[in-house]
């Protein structure tokens, strides 16, 4: 019969970590590879209109939007409850939209103007007023294509 040493001095083995670096940087990619950033931190609140034919943007790039609806919950307070238009980040006037268009049309490439699009995203329970009032102002600074952002009806 064998006889077992209890004096063995056995170690355990070190980790191998030499391969760590490499799961890391691949998870490292793959995170940024899906994750898409906020472009514009939204200061109304819009619910899209339902629609039953909806056809997706082309070229995404070359859209400027224009954001037309009642404040957030916590801007009420500072802004009131009427209607709001918000370009970029900031709150406008249906008179700023000409140069918000014409500053975002310039700062594209000369081959993609011509692709260059509006898309309104609009509250449901926006008067038709306000968007007529931006539609001129769009007319007058030679923006004619305009979309509307909507849900698929179900």
């Amino acid at each position: 019969m064998s006889r077992f040493n209890k004096d063995g001095g056995r170690e355990m083995p070190e980790m191998n970590t030499s391969s760590l670096p490499d799961l890391i940087f691949t998870i490292l990619f793959f995170f940024m590879m899906v994750t898409s950033m906020r472009e514009v931190t939204m200061m109304v609140k819009v619910v899209k209109p339902k629609a039953t034919q909806i056809e997706k943007l082309a070229r995404k790039s070359c859209t400027s939007f224009i954001y037309i609806g009642q404040p957030t919950d916590m801007l009420k307070s500072q802004y009131g409850s009427g209607t709001r238009i918000q370009l970029n980040d900031r709150y406008a006037e249906v008179s700023e939209v000409y140069d918000f268009v014409n500053a975002d049309r310039n700062s594209m490439a000369e081959s993609d103007k011509a692709f260059y699009t509006v898309s309104l995203k609009v509250d449901q329970r926006t008067p038709m007023g306000i968007v007529t009032d931006v539609k001129q102002v769009l007319r007058k600074a030679f923006a004619l294509k305009i979309v509307y952002s909507s849900e698929k009806a179900k």
